[in-house]
C-alpha cells in the first residue's frame, strides 16, 4: 500500500497511496495479465447460472447500470468447503526472530511457530504444554536447541516429543516418552519466504506437502522483483477483511489523501468517486477471477487477493506517470498487489501484504522497510472503524442475509457481491471454527484500544519495532543533552563563559528538549495510536 513516490519510475495503483494529489493523477490504470499461473477449477456435477446481477430494482444514480450484469457460471453441486484442508499463512519468514518462539493463532488454533536449529527449518506445535497446559510461546529455546516450557522446563525436539522432565527421577520409568508427554505437531512449510501451516495435526497429514502444497505465485519467487512485507492484526473479521480488498470504490471516499486514483471524466463530488466496470469472470469452490477496468484479479480461497498489472511508460520521459498513458508499455515492467488473509477468531483476521516489482527495485535496498509501513498502517486505518462497525451491524442481520440487507445496485460491487456469494455458497456464510466460538464478536474496545498500532504491528514487525525502540532511545538522549546543557549553564560561574556561549548553550538546550517532544509525538502517533477523523480530511 505504499511505494515510495520520490522515485520517477513508481506507478500509483488503486492500492499505493501517495501523500499528494493533482491533477496529473492516473487517467486509467491497467492491469495486464502478467502470464502467472492461476489455479484451475474443476467443475463436477451439474451446473447451472449465477447471476451477478447487483440489483432487479430499477434506480436513478450518477453512474450508469446496464442490466443485468455479466453472467457468472458456478456449480450447485453440494460442495462444502473444508476450512481444515487449507494451508494458510503465518508470518513473513523476515518479521520472525529464531532467538524465540512466536505466539500465532490462526483458525482459532493457538499456535506456537519457532526454529528448529537442530533440523534448520521452522516448526509449528499447538501452543500448549501437555503437563499443565501452559502457553510454549512464553517459554524459550534452550542452549541444545529446544522448546522449553518456563513453567516447569519441560523440553521438546522438533518433533514434538519430549525431551526431558526435570521433576522425573533419572532412575524411574522414562516418562518423558509416554504419548501424553508429546505435543501436537502441525504440518508446515516455508515458502514465498512465509511460513504456512497446515491446520490438523492428525498424523495422517504429515506429509500433506507431498499431495497438496500452498498457493504458489511465480513472481513472488523472481529474484529481479522486489517484495518488502508488512503484517498487521486486524479488529474485525475475515470476511470483512476480503471484501474490503475487492473494493476499490471505497478508496477516493475511505482514503481521501492517502491514496491516488484515476481522475473521473464527469467529476460529481472533489473526492473523485466515479462509475466501475467490475465482474466475475468464472467461480468455484477455489475462488474465483475477477476483470476490472483497471486490471485483473483473482481470488484463491480462502487467503489469498491477487491484482496484477503492467507499469505504464511516459513517453516524453520514460517515467512512470498518471496523466499520458503509453498505449504499448515495456512488457517487462511489472507490479502485482498481493493480499493474504487469515482468519484468526470471530471478530479478528490477520493480513499479510506485499507489492512486488521489477523497477525501482533500488528503493527497497536502502529506505527501511519501516517507512513504507508508516503509510501503510494509515491506509488501513483509514477505514478500521467504519468496517469493524459494519461487520457487527452485517452480524445482527446475519451473514447470510448479507445481500438482502446491503443495496448494492452498480458494477463497482461485483467483486464483493462474487466474494459473499462464494462464501455463502461453499462455506454456508461461515468460518469453521470447529465449535470453538459461539459465532458472537467480541465486545468492542474503547476507540483507542481499537485502532493501536503498537500490538497489532508493531512488535509483530521487525524493521518497525527496531526503528521504535531506536527513536525512543534518540527521544531519551535529547532530553538527557537540554538537561545537561542547562544544568553547565547553571553551575557554572559567570565569568567563566562568554554571554554568546552560553546563549548558545541555552537555545541547544531548547532545540533539543523540542526535538524530544516533536519526536515523542511522531512515535506516539507513527507506533502506537493514530485516529483517524473523516470530517476533517
Amino acid at each position: 500500500m505504499d511505494v515510495l513516490k520520490a522515485s520517477p519510475t513508481i506507478v500509483h495503483s488503486p492500492y499505493i497511496p501517495t501523500t499528494t494529489r493533482n491533477k496529473t493523477q492516473f487517467a486509467k490504470p491497467i492491469f495486464h495479465n502478467l502470464n502467472l499461473q492461476l489455479p484451475c477449477y474443476t467443475r463436477n456435477g451439474s451446473k447451472s447460472r449465477l447471476f451477478t446481477t447487483l440489483s432487479s430494482s430499477p434506480i436513478s444514480t450518477t453512474e450508469s447500470i446496464e442490466p443485468p450484469m455479466p453472467e457468472v457460471e458456478a456449480e450447485v453441486g453440494k460442495e462444502r468447503f473444508d476450512w481444515y484442508s487449507q494451508w494458510y499463512p503465518v508470518m513473513p519468514v523476515c518479521d520472525l526472530d529464531k532467538r524465540v518462539p512466536h505466539g500465532k493463532k490462526v483458525l482459532g488454533l493457538d499456535l506456537v511457530v519457532w526454529w528448529d536449529k537442530n533440523e534448520n527449518e521452522w516448526k509449528v506445535f499447538d501452543d500448549t504444554c501437555p503437563h499443565r497446559l501452559a502457553p510454549l510461546s512464553e517459554g524459550r529455546i534452550d542452549q541444545w536447541g529446544r522448546l522449553q516450557c518456563v513453567y516447569h522446563g519441560w523440553c521438546f525436539g522438533g518433533n514434538g516429543d519430549c525431551k526431558i522432565i526435570p521433576q522425573a527421577p533419572v532412575d524411574g520409568p522414562p516418562v518423558h516418552t509416554f504419548k501424553k508427554a508429546c505435543v501436537a505437531v502441525y504440518p508446515s512449510v516455508v515458502q514465498h519466504d512465509i511460513v504456512w501451516v497446515w491446520p490438523n495435526a492428525d498424523p495422517q497429514y504429515k506429509d500433506i506437502i507431498t499431495k497438496k502444497k500452498p498457493p504458489y505465485i511465480p513472481v513472488l519467487d523472481d529474484p529481479s522483483f522486489s517484495k518488502l512485507m508488512g503484517n498487521r492484526d486486524i479488529p474485525y473479521g475475515y470476511e470483512v477483511l476480503v471484501e474490503n480488498l475487492m473494493d476499490p470504490a471505497h478508496v477516493p471516499y475511505a482514503h481521501y489523501g492517502l491514496m491516488r486514483t484515476r481522475t473521473p471524466t464527469v467529476k460529481v463530488d472533489r473526492e473523485g468517486g466515479r462509475p466501475l466496470d467490475m465482474k466475475v469472470k468464472k467461480s468455484d469452490i477455489n475462488g474465483f477471477l475477477g476483470k476490472q477496468d483497471w486490471g485483473s484479479s483473482n481470488f484463491i480461497a480462502p487467503c489469498i487477493f491477487h491484482a496484477f498489472a503492467d507499469v505504464e511508460v511516459d513517453q516524453e520521459n520514460g517515467s512512470a506517470t498518471s496523466s499520458e498513458i503509453v498505449k504499448a508499455p515495456p512488457p517487462n515492467r511489472r507490479l502485482s498487489l498481493i493480499f493474504m488473509c487469515v482468519p484468526v477468531s470471530p471478530g479478528n483476521s490477520r493480513l499479510i501484504w506485499t507489492f512486488p516489482r521489477n523497477f525501482g527495485v533500488w528503493i527497497d535496498k536502502i529506505v527501511p522497510r519501516w517507512i513504507f509501513h508508516i503509510g501503510q498502517n494509515l491506509i488501513l486505518d483509514s477505514d478500521l472503524y467504519l468496517l469493524h462497525v459494519e461487520e457487527r451491524k452485517i452480524m445482527e442481520i446475519g451473514a447470510t442475509n448479507w445481500q438482502k440487507a446491503c443495496f448494492v445496485p452498480t458494477k463497482s460491487d461485483a467483486l464483493v457481491v462474487g466474494f459473499r456469494r462464494w462464501f455463502n455458497k461453499y462455506a454456508g456464510g461461515e468460518i469453521d471454527w470447529k465449535g470453538k466460538y459461539s459465532g458472537a464478536l467480541p465486545p468492542s474496545p474503547p476507540r483507542e484500544q481499537l485502532m493501536d498500532r503498537y500490538w497489532s504491528h508493531v512488535v509483530n514487525c521487525k524493521s518497525c519495532n527496531t526503528a521504535q525502540k531506536g527513536l525512543k532511545a534518540l527521544e531519551v538522549i535529547l532530553q538527557i543533552m537540554s538537561v545537561v546543557l542547562i544544568g553547565i549553564v547553571a553551575v557554572t560561574k559567570q565569568n567563566m563563559i562568554s554571554v554568546v556561549v552560553k546563549t548558545t548553550m541555552v537555545s541547544m538546550a531548547i532545540v533539543c528538549f523540542a526535538a524530544s517532544k516533536w519526536l515523542a509525538h511522531f512515535i506516539y502517533k507513527n507506533f502506537h495510536h493514530h485516529d483517524y477523523n473523516h470530517a476533517f480530511v
